[in-house]
């Protein structure tokens, strides 16, 4: 694998089964970041809200300045023994190398303890089986950053955001108001060359926001 790829989810992924009573649902979904996989935590547990435990575990890339990334990996119990369920949703998060990824394993109590053992075994099965169903793919890293245009300029920069989309390029979002922005994620090798596009086909009359 390219040292410039890394591995994440393909897409959400759901896994569901039953051991001794209690029921186990694992979530699981590409996360662009902290953000994005703390919002999908809480849109799990409010879904979930009646269930005994919501249990999630998180891999993200984070920026680090000019010298890359750092990764910042999270696991919690959620009230279940220690160490019996957020670690190893974790651990197969980090078996199976993946990254920009977040998983929620649901439990409702069925009447029965399993054990610190047999917990560690449900939840890294959830985990399993929802990376599965999700898919694994190999991603470039990306960088996030937004363009503000005014309407006469935006048919310019939608054509050049569109001829550089792709099954691994540009991907952006556009909102129409009084202006037009865009929210643009691209791979960083190609943020700059971007940029610069924009920059020259509009006379330098765009307007960029913070990258991220």
């Amino acid at each position: 694998m390219d040292e410039e790829t890394y591995r994440t989810l393909a897409e959400r992924g759901r896994a569901a089964f039953e051991i001794r009573g209690s029921e186990f649902v694992g979530h699981a979904r590409p996360a662009a970041g902290r953000e994005t996989a703390e919002a999908f935590v809480a849109e799990i547990r409010e879904e979930y809200a009646d269930a005994t435990h919501n249990v999630p575990a998180y891999r993200v890339r984070e920026s680090s300045g000019d010298s890359g990334h750092l990764l910042r990996e999270y696991g919690d119990d959620d009230g279940e023994p220690s160490g019996s369920a957020g670690k190893p949703a974790l651990n197969v998060l980090q078996q199976e190398g993946v990254e920009n990824a977040v998983v929620v394993v649901t439990r409702y109590y069925g009447g029965t303890n399993l054990g610190v053992g047999g917990l560690a075994r449900a939840y890294s099965r959830a985990v399993k089986e929802a990376i599965a169903d999700a898919g694994v793919v190999e991603e470039r890293p990306r960088e996030q950053f937004s363009v503000t245009v005014d309407y006469d300029d935006s048919g310019t920069v939608r054509g050049i955001l569109e001829s550089a989309s792709g099954d691994d390029g540009v991907e952006f979002d556009a909102e129409y108001e009084e202006r037009v922005a865009f929210e643009i994620r691209v791979p960083k090798s190609e943020g700059d060359q971007l940029r610069d596009r924009l920059r020259s086909a509009t006379s330098d009359r765009v307007e960029f926001g913070a990258e991220r």
